[in-house]
């Protein structure tokens, strides 16, 4: 079976519109950073590396330093598929991705976006 085409599509082409997206909606380059950095575990040097390499995006997930445990918390609908019922992993992490993106350009907080627990009292 042949890979899907976004596999193979190298990340730095679409970082800029993940950026794009969020500016659009008043959020930061800086913001969308942190949520790859949350998800990934790639420092800002490491992250800027994978761009300047033009990675694929199966390569971007497959040498991914740390993915976050929480990212399993990551629920919704994106691009009309549940996140949490995606079989394939690489096409998951993928779209994990693409929601956290969203949920930046739809004005959520950055705690909520970072699945941060709220402290009990």
């Amino acid at each position: 079976m042949a890979k899907h085409k976004i596999y193979t599509m190298p990340f730095a082409d679409v970082y800029p519109l993940y950026v794009k997206k969020a500016e659009r909606k008043g959020r930061t380059q800086a913001e969308v950073d942190q949520i790859i950095q949350w998800l990934t575990g790639y420092s800002d040097e490491s992250l800027q590396e994978q761009i300047d390499q033009k990675t694929d995006f199966e390569s971007f997930f497959a040498d991914a330093p740390q993915l976050n445990t929480a990212r399993s918390m990551i629920k919704g609908v994106i691009c009309g598929v549940r996140v949490e019922e995606i079989e394939e992993p690489t096409m998951q992490e993928i779209r994990y991705l693409d929601k956290l993106i969203d949920e930046l350009a739809k004005g959520k907080t950055m705690e909520k976006i970072l699945r941060k627990e709220a402290p009990s009292t």
